[in-house]
């Protein structure tokens, strides 16, 4: 966590409320505010490992390339070939380019390709957000339901909450609450101001877009 003050927001606040007008009570209150704090350009999303991927993949390349070895070995040395590579010399030589099972392994090469390229290029690792850097060679990372935890509680400390579902992404935390009292305006704007706080608090090195939507519970 970091001590940091919290950072300024901009208010583009929109009402809904219900039809007619007039006395009705207000049905729901929601706001948008983008954080305009000071943000830590110089940390990324952290990278996965990819281990299983990576595994899969060189166990089935080993077997292959020790299997086609070991035929070759074996046909150099006066014994027959085996009979896969026999087969697939004569599919090779009969087949035509723009047969079913040509295009069939071409395409089903063709993807494989494009998924361990994308493994290869993307991050990886979506839960975790990196934290801002606090001391010289050491890094931090908040899990995005930890995130979203600790921002629940902090909402539901404001007066009138009733319940709050809250979902923290990559660049987005989104707050659904229902309050049983209290004007709706006025709890949302205690909302904003704590989870504005919260947010502010967990020291992630990218600012989140905080979108607040408050409502009245279903009446029974």
């Amino acid at each position: 966590m970091s001590d940091d003050e919290p950072a300024d927001t901009g208010r583009l606040p929109t009402l809904d409320k219900e039809p007619g007008g007039g006395g009705l009570e207000q049905a729901g209150s929601s706001a948008a505010y983008t954080s305009t704090g000071d943000e830590d350009r110089s940390r990324r999303r952290y990278w996965s490992a990819r281990r299983v991927p990576a595994g899969i993949v060189a166990l089935l390349l080993l077997g292959a390339v020790g299997l086609l070895l070991y035929d070759v070995a074996a046909v150099r040395a006066g014994r027959p070939a085996m009979a896969w590579r026999i087969w697939l010399a004569h599919q090779l030589a009969t087949r035509h380019l723009d047969s079913p099972w040509a295009l069939g392994a071409a395409a089903a090469a063709m993807l494989i390709g494009i998924w361990l390229i994308a493994l290869a290029v993307t991050p990886g690792l979506r839960q975790v957000l990196p934290m801002r850097r606090t001391a010289p060679g050491i890094r931090a990372c908040l899990d995005r339901s930890a995130a979203a935890l600790v921002l629940r509680d902090r909402a539901m400390e404001v007066a009138g909450v009733q319940s709050v579902r809250m979902k923290v992404g990559r660049r987005k935390a989104k707050a659904l609450a229902y309050a049983h009292f209290r004007e709706l305006d006025e709890v949302r704007g205690d909302l904003d101001t704590a989870l504005g706080d919260g947010l502010a608090q967990l020291g992630l090195a990218h600012g989140l877009h905080l979108i607040v939507h408050v409502r009245r519970p279903k009446k029974r």
